[in-house]
């Protein structure tokens, strides 16, 4: 019969053994040491100066001193000795220095953290994942980074989403106080939208991708070309705004043919055009002038341009195009003068368009 337990090798009381006290106080010894195991450290490979009675420690490989010999056992300081206490496979440990759980494994310690987590139904961080959100994560940052080729990766890093049909959504949510106010992927079909809503349920594309020829389309992007369909006439020396009463496009609806004018729908950089073509009245000698003009009545810098000499009519043309930083309410309009003789814009191939740019 063995003197001592199979596990923790604790002393048993011999019949007629004397002094039984101390074998069972040497047995208590050592459960105390081992029963919810917690070690100081695990990285010494000496002995620390002025221990603690009741001090653990996970010996570090290459012992010296009154470790020595003792690598990965457990050291206890008790009634001023180191007691070794060698690991059985399935010791668990907890390292207070590091907050860790580890196990012994039968030849090293090792984390409790498992490699592989597989199937699993929930998973909540910080916060508690449902049938809705099976991974549920409540933070303030996450970090995503490429295996480097030094830890035998490739270097890249690549986050795949995948849906079943074209038809089926796919994309990312942007909310506030969890009311929806963007969505970015492929929504009813395989085209790339940015969308966005001020109230969650009603949505402007402001960008659309086609996946099949790369075509990157602003659906709400500020833009329109507006053209006269009658002759307008203008006398001489008189700046005039053009009558610009019908649109061939007017993409929200800025350009205002009641008033002939384009209105700034939001603050930004706007780039315009027009074709102002002549028609004869009396004389082929009119000197065509056009212009843009900001609210009315500020001349766009750069907008100006001028035809001099005989004209053909319906024949000769004054191209403008200018850049120009609006603000929201701003009107911008087409306004032609002729000098020397009077003259007519011609219809149909007088125009004015723009869009915002920036």
């Amino acid at each position: 019969m063995s003197d001592a337990t199979t596990h923790l090798l604790l002393p048993y009381i011999l019949a007629a053994q004397a002094q039984k006290h101390v074998t069972h106080n040497e047995a208590l010894r050592i459960l105390d040491g081992l029963v919810q195991l917690s070690v100081l450290d695990r990285d010494l490979t000496a002995p620390p100066g002025s221990p603690a009675d009741g001090d653990r420690y996970i010996v570090a490989s290459g012992a010296t001193g009154d470790w020595a010999g003792w690598d990965l056992n457990v050291a206890l300081w008790t009634d001023g000795a180191w007691l070794r206490l060698p690991p059985r496979t399935g010791w668990r440990a907890w390292v207070e220095d590091e907050g860790l759980l580890i196990v012994y494994d039968g030849s090293g310690w090792v984390g409790t953290t498992p490699a592989t987590l597989q199937n699993l139904a929930l998973i909540g961080l910080g916060t508690t994942a449902d049938g809705s959100n099976p991974l549920s994560a409540k933070l303030n940052a996450a970090l995503w980074t490429a295996k480097t080729v030094a830890e035998g990766g490739t270097g890249d890093l690549f986050y795949t989403m995948n849906k079943e049909a074209a038809g089926d959504d796919l994309g990312l949510t942007l909310q506030t106080g969890f009311v929806t106010k963007a969505l970015v992927g492929l929504f009813g079909s395989d085209r790339f939208r940015l969308a966005v809503s001020a109230d969650g349920s009603t949505f402007f594309d402001g960008l659309s991708v086609d996946n099949s020829n790369g075509i990157v389309d602003q659906p709400r992007l500020p833009r329109f070309k507006a053209y006269t369909n009658y002759d307008n006439y203008v006398g001489v020396g008189t700046w005039t705004k053009i009558g610009l009463n019908s649109t061939d496009t007017n993409d929200q609806g800025v350009f205002d043919a009641a008033n002939n004018h384009f209105v700034a729908p939001v603050d930004g950089t706007y780039l315009f055009g027009a074709t102002l073509m002549f028609k004869v009245n009396a004389s082929t000698s009119a000197r065509m002038s056009g212009r843009l003009v900001l609210n009315g009545t500020t001349e766009i810098r750069g907008s100006r341009g001028e035809i001099s000499g005989a004209h053909v009519s319906e024949a000769t043309p004054l191209w403008l195009q200018t850049m120009v930083a609006l603000t929201a309410g701003d009107t911008v309009e087409l306004q032609g003068n002729f000098r020397a003789a009077d003259g007519y814009f011609a219809a149909d191939q007088t125009s004015f368009w723009g869009c915002k740019i920036g």
